[in-house]
């Protein structure tokens, strides 16, 4: 499994993000893709999860209501839209997927079987 995120970059605040991550290698259709932040000095977040099979979702308070994520299946690609962005997002930020049924595993480790090489997000105050 191969994943490849783009579109981090500097933002002041409250202005809007887009991030994408490309998927391939799946063999199953029974998988979950999530992002987690890592920010210096910071724990390592896990702010949103999607199953590719239900499409239920979930969200981390500090993001909820401002960021969404969707996956565009015939593209195989997972999507987190961000706004309203606040100078405390600032951090790199990783897709990861994990063959499971649902996010436990991920929301509870926040650590998946794969992960991209990540991508900065900026967000000037």
């Amino acid at each position: 499994v191969q994943l490849v995120e783009s579109g981090g970059g500097l933002v002041a605040a409250g202005g809007s993000l887009r991030l994408s991550c490309t998927a391939s290698g799946f063999t199953s259709d029974d998988y979950v893709l999530g992002w987690f932040r890592q920010a210096p000095g910071k724990v390592r977040e896990a702010i949103s999860c999607i199953s590719h099979n239900t499409g239920r979702t979930y969200y981390a308070d500090s993001v909820k209501g401002r960021f969404t994520v969707s996956t565009d299946n015939s593209r195989k690609e997972l999507i987190l839209q961000m706004n309203n962005l606040k100078h405390e997002d600032t951090a790199v930020y990783y897709c990861a997927a994990e063959v499971a049924s649902w996010c436990d595993h991920f929301l509870t480790y926040v650590r998946a079987d794969f992960r991209g090489q990540g991508t900065q997000v900026t967000v000037s105050s």
